[in-house]
């Protein structure tokens, strides 16, 4: 969990509640994380038919909002307040509204908690209400996080759950959902629910249940490609194509784009010690092996015509200069081109 969001959680739980929240940010799963303790701790069930009042920013203005900031509580000590999708208040994004916002701010009702929940982007810091909100308002900037820090931020949930998840479990859930935070705590719950007392999760678990074959799987594929492992290859192509369905191929070449463009770097960097690699790649250390195998399989200029490959490849399932060339065909020519 980021330091900023770590700090405002620890507060909630003791109990203190500041007046306003603004959460901003590309990442929505910690605006989210907030605002949901917020909305289920602030005030008891009882307190909440008279004292919680939950918006969405489509259907209301800034002087809407504060008119309901500015009401005092019935029967409680606090009453809340949560606008959802801020970053569609029909006015924020002008003078009139940033106005008003400013002026409540510098004297927030103390028995309100107003929390704004802007996803997706943070306010312009070039305008005055930008420049200043973390200085009035409790804030966070919620940034994506790099591939590298997945491993950690699962952990840390998989603690927070009191389960356990060995370290290649979580590299291989994070390897395959991505920096979708939302997505992947829930992976991992789905999980979770089948451990028995006492058990881990581990990477054979985690293929098994969250969509992809213990033997033929993307991660395999590369695996054959890094190695050059025609006959693996094959097998697994050949298994993609039975049920393109199941494993469809555009994300299987956008995997493969992804893992060929760190690599076009690797080859480029400086330091191309496995230590090295983390720090340039942003990437977990249990990858950087695949890596530091790959340079020694690729020369430079393969790796740059393989990124050729994949990119002609995505053009193709994408229905450009394709001909009559199904998915399957397309995923075989393509990784007969990257290894030989």
């Amino acid at each position: 969990m980021e330091a900023s969001v770590k700090k405002i959680v620890d507060k909630l739980k003791t109990g203190k509640y500041d007046p306003v929240y603004f959460l901003q940010g590309e990442e929505s799963y910690f605006i989210d994380y907030i605002a949901d303790y917020i909305e289920q701790y602030a005030l008891t069930d009882a307190e909440k038919s008279f004292n919680q009042v939950v918006v969405y920013g489509k259907d209301v203005a800034m002087a809407t909002v504060l008119t309901h900031a500015r009401r005092f509580p019935m029967m409680a000590e606090r009453q809340v307040v949560i606008v959802k999708e801020a970053q569609d208040i029909q006015d924020i994004g002008r003078e009139t509204g940033a106005k008003l916002l400013l002026e409540y701010l510098k004297q927030p009702v103390s028995s309100t908690v107003l929390v704004f929940c802007h996803k997706h982007k943070s306010l312009d810091k070039r305008k005055e209400l930008g420049k200043t909100i973390g200085k009035l308002a409790t804030t966070i900037s919620g940034k994506k996080l790099y591939d590298n820090q997945l491993p950690e931020f699962i952990s840390d949930y998989a603690r927070e759950k009191e389960v356990s998840l060995d370290a290649q479990a979580a590299y291989t859930l994070c390897q395959f959902v991505g920096n979708d935070l939302s997505r992947l705590t829930n992976e991992f719950d789905k999980v979770s629910l089948l451990l028995k007392p006492g058990e881990t999760i581990t990477a054979e678990m985690v293929m098994s249940h969250v969509g992809v074959s213990k033997e033929y799987n993307i991660f395999e594929l590369q695996k054959s490609v890094i190695q050059r492992d025609n006959f693996m290859a094959a097998r697994i192509v050949n298994y993609f194509g039975q049920n393109t369905k199941r494993n469809p191929v555009i994300p299987a070449v956008a995997f493969l784009y992804s893992f060929f463009s760190k690599l076009l770097i690797a080859a480029q960097a400086s330091d191309k010690s496995e230590k090295g690699l983390v720090s340039s790649l942003k990437i977990s250390p249990y990858a950087v092996r695949d890596y530091s195998q790959a340079l020694q399989n690729y020369p430079l200029i393969k790796i740059t015509e393989n990124i050729m490959y994949l990119k002609t490849a995505d053009l193709q399932l994408k229905g450009v200069d394709s001909g009559s060339a199904d998915d399957e065909q397309i995923l075989r020519e393509l990784v007969y081109k990257l290894m030989n």
